[in-house]
């Protein structure tokens, strides 16, 4: 049987700890894909509205590099998780790297990504403190709460 796992991906310490796990815990017969969600703020370097305030225009430029600065980090971590894999025994041709915009929230978007046919969905614990986990969530209690017939690891 195939095994599909999703894995929701960023830059973080979190999400390669996630990966490591994965080395650690599964065969090397199951398929990967990095999963990224990448927040919708590029539409900002291109946008030159009036109705933009002045402190905006006169930052745009830095905000810009932050946001390339932001995906190159991103981009370099997925090629590394996608190293560490293969380094572990999976499979070149199994393991994928997709990046999507968000579109409805990170957690739903990475619903309806496992939905499209995975068994499992791996994320990393992001770690907040109990009391802001309860009144924010997280995109790990936001997943679980959501998913049905998908299972799901949190790595701590």
């Amino acid at each position: 049987m195939d095994n599909k796992i999703l894995v929701a991906f960023d830059d973080s310490e979190n999400a390669m700890r996630a990966v490591e796990y994965i080395t650690k815990i599964f065969t090397t017969d199951n398929k990967i894909t990095l999963f990224n969600i990448a927040q919708d703020t590029a539409a900002l370097c291109d946008m030159n509205s009036p109705a933009l305030t002045p402190y905006f225009k006169s930052q745009q430029s830095s905000f810009c590099t932050l946001e390339n600065k932001k995906k190159s980090l991103v981009d370099s971590a997925l090629q590394k998780a996608r190293k560490k894999l293969i380094a572990a025994g999976f499979e070149e041709k199994n393991i994928s790297i997709k990046a999507e915009t968000k579109k409805k929230g990170v957690a739903r978007d990475i619903v309806k990504e496992a939905q499209s046919g995975y068994n499992t969905i791996v994320l990393g614990r992001r770690g907040q403190s109990g009391i802001k986990d309860f009144i924010l969530g997280s995109v790990s209690h936001k997943v679980f709460q959501l998913v049905k017939d998908i299972s799901v690891l949190v790595v701590n």
